[in-house]
């Protein structure tokens, strides 16, 4: 693999309460190459999308980035000054949110956004933005983009204000895309067409992907590795190929065989036994131990070291052992 071109080393992300601060984010390392696409995965509350505001400062009080490095580029983000910052995102950096409402101004219109977008980073004519933006809209699917760019976020349905925040990001073609479960509202064909165009994208010009999503059907066949979170820590890492047909850590396989693909028509739905643990209530040892169907005395005791061999990366006393699982 190339050098990464965003590079994350032991992000601790906490949020201060009353009763103290609490990390969300607990010592995180990853990193995304030019070209490739790597999915990040994990339960509701696990730190997938803090992890994610958190590499482009996007952290309001009481949350505060408290430890690590985000190196872009060979850039340390944490160090930048705010001017720096805002001059890299939607440029270098796109991050596509979750909620469009977080992106779209309601009091512009489509055409307005989406031209200062480009603007905003590109010696050219509004003319010229403004073509660009129509492209873009056709690219996600949108069908008469120009007279859709004349239009407010009001007259847009929730999935094509989201599909215009996606048409936004890909705009300036940024060195890094940092998609934030951005297709779970959209159909079946539209998220294919999207998965389509940010493969794409990807693949001709290099730009890096971090995809945070639940949807492991969608990290199948959109990602190159994939990185498994559980309370605020990676705890698999790798290729996806490897990571989805051999698990090591039971986190990971429980996933997998919640998925309904694996279950039969009328079978009821598997699922992991108990609820992730609140970010002021995480067990001692292994954060995993009480929903562990591998627990053993150990894990109470420490929170395992990552370890693995090659680029498959596992936290885990007692993994899975290789072919249990297929």
């Amino acid at each position: 693999m190339s050098d990464p071109l965003l590079d994350v080393r032991g992000l601790r992300t906490v949020f201060h309460a009353l009763d103290g601060a609490w990390p969300a984010v607990d010592g995180v390392d990853l990193s995304v190459s030019r070209g490739e696409v790597l999915g990040l995965v994990g339960e509701s509350g696990s730190g997938k999308s803090v992890t994610g505001f958190s590499l482009v400062r996007l952290i309001d009080p009481p949350g505060e980035i408290v430890a690590g490095t985000v190196s872009f580029g060979g850039e340390d983000l944490r160090a930048a000054s705010e001017e720096r910052l805002r001059s890299l995102r939607g440029d270098r950096i796109a991050m596509i949110f979750q909620d469009p409402l977080m992106t779209l101004n309601p009091v512009l219109s489509i055409g307005e956004q989406m031209s200062e977008a480009i603007l905003e980073h590109r010696d050219c004519s509004r003319e010229e933005a403004l073509g660009e933006a129509a492209k873009a809209l056709a690219r996600v699917g949108i069908s008469s983009p120009e007279a859709r760019l004349k239009q407010f976020p009001h007259e847009f349905s929730g999935g094509m204000r989201q599909r215009v925040a996606i048409a936004t990001a890909l705009l300036n073609a940024p060195d890094l895309i940092i998609a934030d479960e951005p297709t779970t509202a959209l159909d079946v064909t539209i998220q294919s067409q999207i998965l389509f165009e940010v493969q794409k994208l990807a693949r001709e010009t290099g730009t890096a992907v971090l995809w945070i999503t639940h949807d492991l059907a969608v990290v199948a066949e959109l990602a190159d590795r994939v990185a498994v979170m559980y309370a605020g820590r990676v705890v698999e890492i790798g290729p996806v190929d490897e990571v989805l047909d051999q698990p090591r850590h039971p986190y990971t396989l429980g996933l997998l065989h919640s998925s309904a693909a694996n279950v039969l028509p009328g079978e009821r739905l598997n699922q992991i036994d108990g609820v992730a643990p609140r970010i002021d209530a995480r067990p001692s040892g292994c954060p995993f131990r009480p929903r562990c169907p591998r627990v053993q005395p150990v894990c109470a005791i420490s929170d395992p070291e990552t370890t693995g061999e090659g680029a498959h990366r596992f936290r885990c006393h007692n993994p899975v052992p290789v072919g249990e699982a297929a």
